[in-house]
């Protein structure tokens, strides 16, 4: 595996699915990980998890959607570890519902957590990548930003803007050192697709030409590889984890 021994990484929506999953995977890979969400319970599992396989880990309540609470947690993560290498942007709410009937609440909601939320993570995160002059930034997008999906309107216009945010972050960042990519997965198994009835878990495995769905592990190890040093020239990227189920 790629090695992070030493470096300071923090993920957001890291209670569970994904994030859960890529908080283990850079622990595993020698990373300090700061793990951020709302449910303070699941983050103080996660801790102990990490800290009982040897690893070094930190929660921080934040909702990305509060710059506040993002300013704040950020402080409190170089306040730990002095410092931050690596932001993994994950954390994604979903209000599904068709566009013709969707409330307003609903798409701000949507938009505010999961396009907004990692714009406010990365302004901060760049304060201080900037003056070490080296950083890694992955944004979590999905396979329906690349496609669309009918009733998801708000989800899908907030992870398409991921990719044009990771991008513009990329083009200006590059000179400092800083590689900015996004990530866009399929169907994977995590909470979020959990509550699909089996009839359309099976319809959606129809639709992938590897026939099944993904794990938050394979996610996580992509994840690594852009986060190491050997993904030092790669910027601007989206790398499409789907099982095949979109080819570009």
């Amino acid at each position: 595996m790629f090695s992070l021994k030493d470096k300071v990484a923090i993920v957001t929506g890291a209670s569970q699915g994904i994030g859960r999953d890529t908080a283990l995977v850079l622990s595993e890979a020698g990373a300090k990980v700061a793990v951020a969400a709302r449910n303070e319970e699941k983050l103080a599992a996660l801790v102990a998890e990490i800290t009982a396989k040897g690893g070094e880990a930190f929660a921080v309540k934040m909702d990305v959607a509060d710059a506040a609470q993002v300013k704040a947690g950020f402080k409190s993560i170089l306040d730990k570890f002095g410092r931050l290498d690596i932001l993994v942007n994950n954390a994604a709410i979903t209000r599904d519902g068709l566009a013709v009937r969707m409330k307003a609440d609903d798409w701000d909601e949507v938009l505010r957590t999961n396009l907004t939320g990692a714009h406010l993570c990365i302004q901060q995160a760049l304060s201080t990548m900037m003056r070490a002059r080296t950083g890694r930034i992955i944004n979590i997008s999905s396979v329906v930003a690349r496609m669309g999906n009918a009733g998801q309107a708000n989800y899908v216009t907030a992870k398409a803007g991921l990719l044009g945010l990771t991008k513009a972050i990329a083009m200006e960042m590059a000179s400092r050192n800083i590689t900015v990519n996004a990530i866009a997965p399929g169907f994977i198994e995590t909470p979020m697709t959990d509550v699909l009835s089996e009839q359309i878990k099976e319809e959606l495995k129809a639709r992938i030409p590897l026939g099944r769905m993904g794990n938050g592990r394979e996610i996580a190890a992509a994840i690594v590889f852009l986060a190491s040093d050997e993904a030092s020239y790669i910027t601007g990227q989206v790398l499409d984890i789907n099982g095949g189920m979109y080819l570009a």
